[in-house]
């Protein structure tokens, strides 16, 4: 019998609309059901305007829907207080953007270690040496003191990466990771995506217009006009 896996999120009839209560009122999102367990890898695919950055929203608890259930780690979101909210986005999700957004007065180490000092305050020799040894694993470790103007987009993509995983998160959202790179740099960011699931054994949602990269992952998930096109 094959062992269970942990339910990363499970978002049950989401919906999501804006101007509520307005004569111009617009529900983008139609009864979102989706689930994330550990190791999943998973691509978010749709055309531009199909709800995409909503969900990830969402999904990320940066919003709150307008009906429906987002459970995280089985913890029901929902009607959670702000405090709550941040607290767990902190501790059980990890971002990656497009564009890195990575401070530019702040080495690549310094900015790994933001997160960190974000929870806990000024970073202590374990926070430092966790740091270090995430730079290494994304193929860093000769560029701690290199501020982003001094790497590639590759290798700020990478800091990133680092960064997202500075707090062990159960789950990685990716919004478009590779969008602003060429294309050998897109393989090498993808190829580091798909090491950190099998190492950290999170789960990965990845944001895409690519179709290759798509159909490398283990799963795609189409949104189309703010409903989840059945599998095929």
């Amino acid at each position: 019998m094959s062992e269970q896996k942990r339910e990363i999120m499970r978002l049950e009839g989401i919906r999501k609309s804006y101007n509520v209560g307005q004569p111009n009122e617009i529900e983008v999102l139609h009864g979102i059901d989706l689930t994330l367990v550990d190791d999943d890898f998973v691509a978010l695919v749709g055309p531009s305007g199909s709800g995409k950055s909503t969900l990830l929203n969402l999904m990320g608890l940066l919003d709150q829907p307008t009906a429906g259930e987002l459970y995280v780690l089985g913890q029901p979101t929902r009607s959670m207080e702000d405090q709550q909210r941040t607290q767990l986005r902190g501790s059980a999700l990890g971002f990656v953007f497009q564009f890195h957004h990575l401070i530019q007065a702040f080495t690549a180490l310094d900015n790994v270690l933001m997160p960190m000092m974000l929870r806990a305050g000024k970073p202590n020799r374990d926070a430092i040496a966790r740091a270090r040894e995430l730079l290494a694993a994304v193929g860093l470790e000769d560029y701690l003191q290199r501020k982003p103007n001094e790497l590639s987009g590759g290798q700020q993509q990478r800091v990133a990466i680092a960064r997202a995983l500075a707090t062990d998160p159960a789950l990685l959202l990716a919004d478009e990771p590779t969008g602003n790179l060429d294309s050998q740099s897109a393989e090498d960011v993808f190829a580091l995506f798909r090491k950190v699931q099998q190492e950290h054994h999170c789960a990965v949602l990845l944001v895409t217009h690519d179709n290759d990269l798509a159909a490398k992952c283990d799963r795609t998930v189409q949104l189309v006009d703010g409903s989840i096109t059945p599998e095929p």
